[in-house]
């Protein structure tokens, strides 16, 4: 798929090239300024995730250095207010006939409205197509730990970041100083908190839908003292809807997180319940959605001098129904350090306990860079 992509892109440009020594041919002449007006207003970004493994997986050793995940995004301002972003999401195929193949696929394709501010309301926009979700876009502006690996609830099939649909966005009352973005975090930096919200399929970007339901996901985020500990923020996230399965199994999300950030400690703590996830696979044998319940907690210590960090986070994930994957408990700890003003290198161990006891504890030694532009 990315060699048909590059050929792709290649036949266009030599197409271009070729059109435009005609017209030269003709008119002696090619106005550059209408040519370059047409990338006016478009930025390219891209994240990298790379590493090297070893460790044991369900009882099979594993030595290995890997993409583990690769993002290139397109953004295209058309107006102040309107605008687009493709982001491809870049992945290697580890099972079936392409195994071993890079894999590239869309993670978001939307387009963007921005509202002028209303009352509370700073900064309000909608998404439209391929589009971010409300929870998991949230909480990985908090723990920037993504190289590492997925987030407790993305890690456990439960919820995606991304998803056909409409999502609609706000910050509420103002920003945060800018003192406190320039030296903490400038994510989300809405003086009283932000609010998201909006409808999907439901199985993910990475999913076909299955059935005819359509999910609702929201949070809520509430800053309660912006001036005094303007890091501290409370939230509430929530969903509900049917799997993404022809049986259509109940699929609830009930969650609350707090977080404190600061420039040189970061912590979180998250508590969900629920039943059934996106794909709709957590069920019984009458094909109803199986409850589910967890926590996890997550601290990250910041040493500026050396530009290092001291990082961990403990996952705790149990179900009524005896599902192998979906009940145990993940131990992360690791070193990371800061280069570049968003790229990082880090050493970690993972330790994943399955429920299933003829398997010993997955452990995965990595050494892992990401690198972001």
């Amino acid at each position: 798929m990315v060699r048909k992509s590059i050929c792709f892109i290649l036949l266009a440009a030599s197409m271009s090239f070729q059109l435009l020594a005609q017209e030269n041919e003709e008119d002696n002449q090619v106005d550059v300024s209408s040519i370059l007006s047409l990338f006016k207003g478009i930025t390219f970004s891209g994240q990298y995730f790379l590493a090297y493994q070893s460790g044991r997986d369900y009882n099979k050793n594993f030595n290995e250095f890997l993409l583990k995940r690769g993002y290139v995004t397109i953004k295209k301002s058309f107006r102040d207010n309107f605008s687009a972003r493709i982001t491809q999401d870049i992945s290697v195929d580890r099972e079936g006939d392409g195994e071993g193949d890079i894999e590239l696929r869309l993670k978001y394709g939307f387009l963007k409205y921005d509202f002028e501010d209303l009352f509370i309301f700073t900064d309000p926009n909608v998404e439209f197509g391929l589009v971010s979700r409300p929870w998991l876009n949230f909480e990985q502006k908090v723990n920037l730990y993504r190289v590492q690996g997925p987030m407790f609830l993305d890690r456990n099939n439960i919820l995606s970041s991304a998803d056909y649909g409409i999502t609609v966005q706000t910050l509420l009352g103002g920003e945060v100083d800018q003192e406190y973005q320039d030296n903490v975090s400038s994510n989300y930096p809405g003086l009283f908190g932000s609010i998201a919200f909006g409808v999907y399929n439901g199985g993910g970007y990475h999913a076909i839908e299955k059935n005819q339901n359509k999910i609702f996901e929201g949070r809520i985020t509430l800053r309660p003292l912006p001036y005094l500990i303007p890091g501290l923020q409370f939230s509430y996230f929530g969903l509900f809807g049917k799997g993404n399965s022809e049986f259509s199994p109940n699929f609830t999300v009930d969650g609350g997180f707090v977080s404190f950030e600061h420039e040189y400690l970061v912590l979180t703590g998250t508590y969900y319940i629920g039943e059934g996830n996106q794909a709709g696979s957590v069920i019984r044998d009458d094909k109803s959605a199986a409850d589910q319940n967890g926590y996890s907690v997550f601290a990250e210590l910041k040493i500026p001098p050396i530009d290092l960090s001291i990082f961990g986070r403990y996952d705790y994930l149990k179900t009524k129904y005896e599902i192998e994957y979906l009940k145990g408990e993940r131990i992360i700890a690791g070193l990371s350090y800061r280069f570049l003003p968003k790229c990082k290198l880090l050493v970690d161990y993972d330790r994943a306990k399955k429920s299933n006891s003829q398997f010993k504890a997955d452990e995965i030694f990595e050494l892992a860079i990401e690198l972001n532009y």
